[in-house]
């Protein structure tokens, strides 16, 4: 028989005070569930990041013991997040013992509640170390991981809560319905947004080609692909220059694909003059524990990360997150996103840059998403997800706002090439005219902004982005992107551009400003 763990009327009214209503909502939803069901029932709560899934399962745990002579386990993935829920369930007047690797057992009669590391509990229920003959519940925090279904073979007559954020299996060959009788949807984002227990974010999109990116095993991009296409110069000064426009001076997390990315970041970063540091699962625990004080106590900090910040990390300050990775995980997506959503005082939104398309693939963070819909039939979610091609396909390129400045004097800068090459075909001429009208428009922009024949080359060498916008799309249109081949129109485009420049700014600049150059 486990311990009943009784609380004072005075911690009852601690712990009533720190929910609100919609958490005693789902706690009544969860109870009335498992009264209707089976000893062996498997639950799953949804509810956003910052909606406090812990402060519900722990005032879950507290009533649990309260009424019932069993005891409870609860399950994580990282040991961060067990002493954050120790700590938490503690708060909630409820003693529990962490079940660890170096914990002595001896004493484990005494306590009605644990809270255990998956991979440790594997260990030590392997060993027979922990007896769990008298739980009753079992709440797995995270239950997205699959690591944690290895474990349910050991708990079938007890009931089984997961809480998690996205009810979305991070593999997709194991999903979650296989594993979970009911899923219960908890509040949305725009309601927790709008009810100011969330910031709102603000998502800018900078469009990249993902198309070198390749998809391991796991469903999602490989390290060795990603870091290839995000330790590029390119790709660099892309990060630095959207860092610059949109955050400069904010307190900014990056999250990266790969250690080595992650330390290229912090150089550029650095040599750039900001304040920056790189954190990454090979830091000490004393490293990580100093970098954190740093970033904390650094209102314009900038700390550039792989992944371990994703869950169990909470900085309300963070104004600003750049994604500077692809991912297909709808999961990573809403956690990365999630880490600037607390809120804090005057802090009712936060930037996020998006440097991996992700906008593009999962549409905006907190859009009205179906849960009930993709816990049911995830692969039909994941089958309608837009591929990377498709989205290239409909990037329009936009001169960032500084280079827009330059060619103040022109009234549209953009050019079609597919529109251009579809009208060159059905008139009967070769693609190779949809080049030379390409460059006869950035020819006229340069004239347009120039006084002489230096002005508009120097224009023209700030037109990189947009030339190679241009070869991509054409290459697309006649189906030819061997890479010598695209890096040669590339050289070749720029050659013609500046020639063209020489041999016709004067005409040009006559018939434009109606006038001589002087």
């Amino acid at each position: 028989m486990g311990n009943v763990i009784t609380t004072t009327e005075q911690e009852e009214r601690n712990a009533g005070k720190n929910l609100y209503s919609y958490q005693r909502g789902a706690i009544n939803r969860i109870f009335k569930a498992f009264e209707d069901a089976p000893e062996d029932y498997h639950l799953l709560y949804q509810l956003p990041t910052g909606g406090g899934k812990t402060v519900i399962f722990s005032e879950i745990v507290r009533q649990y013991l309260k009424h019932h002579k069993k005891k409870v386990l609860v399950m994580t993935h990282r040991i961060e997040l067990c002493k954050q829920t120790s700590y938490m369930l503690t708060e909630f007047g409820v003693e529990n013992k962490i079940v660890s690797s170096k914990a002595n057992l001896d004493d484990q009669a005494k306590y009605s509640c644990f809270v255990a590391m998956v991979e440790t509990l594997n260990n030590r229920l392997q060993e027979n170390k922990l007896d769990i003959s008298d739980i009753g519940l079992v709440i797995i925090d995270e239950a997205h991981y699959n690591s944690f279904t290895k474990l349910f073979k050991f708990f079938e007559k007890s009931f089984i809560l997961g809480v998690t954020a996205t009810p979305l299996s991070s593999n997709i060959k194991l999903p979650m319905n296989d594993n979970y009788n009911e899923l219960i949807v908890g509040e949305t984002i725009e309601h927790l947004i709008e009810n100011e227990f969330l910031a709102r974010a603000e998502i800018y999109s900078y469009n990249v080609g993902l198309t070198s990116l390749v998809v391991g095993a796991n469903g999602d991009y490989t390290v060795k692909s990603s870091e290839d296409l995000y330790t590029n110069t390119d790709m660099l000064s892309k990060l630095i220059q959207a860092y610059e426009e949109r955050c400069k001076g904010k307190k900014t997390l990056i999250f990266n694909n790969g250690i080595n990315t992650s330390l290229h970041v912090y150089d550029t970063f650095k040599r750039a003059g900001y304040p920056v540091a790189h954190l990454d699962n090979t830091n000490t625990k004393k490293e990580r524990k100093a970098i954190l004080k740093w970033f904390h106590e650094t209102p314009d900090a900038i700390l550039t990360s792989v992944s371990i910040l994703t869950t169990g990390f909470d900085e309300p300050s963070v104004e600003a997150i750049i994604l500077n990775r692809a991912t297909k995980s709808l999961t990573l997506y809403y956690q990365m996103i999630g880490r600037g959503s607390r809120v804090l005082k005057n802090k009712t939104t936060f930037q996020v840059i998006d440097l991996g398309n992700n906008l593009h693939r999962f549409g905006p963070w907190g859009a009205d998403l179906d849960w009930q819909r993709i816990f049911r039939t995830p692969n039909f979610y994941l089958d309608g997800l837009i591929n990377d091609e498709d989205i290239e396909e409909n990037f329009r390129y936009e001169m960032p706002e500084e280079l827009r400045a330059e060619f103040s004097n022109s009234e549209d800068v953009y050019f079609d090439i597919k529109k251009t090459y579809i009208n060159s075909i059905k008139a009967g001429e070769s693609s190779k005219v949809v080049l030379e009208r390409s460059i006869k428009h950035h020819a006229k922009i340069c004239i347009e902004n120039s006084e002489d024949v230096y002005d508009a080359l120097g224009l023209a060498k700030m037109l990189g982005d947009d030339i190679d916008y241009r070869i991509g799309r054409y290459t697309k249109c006649i189906s030819k992107s061997t890479f010598n081949f695209v890096e040669w129109l590339k050289n070749d485009y720029r050659l013609k551009l500046r020639a063209y420049l020489r041999d016709n700014f004067d005409a040009d600049f006559e018939k434009i400003h109606g006038r001589k150059p002087e």
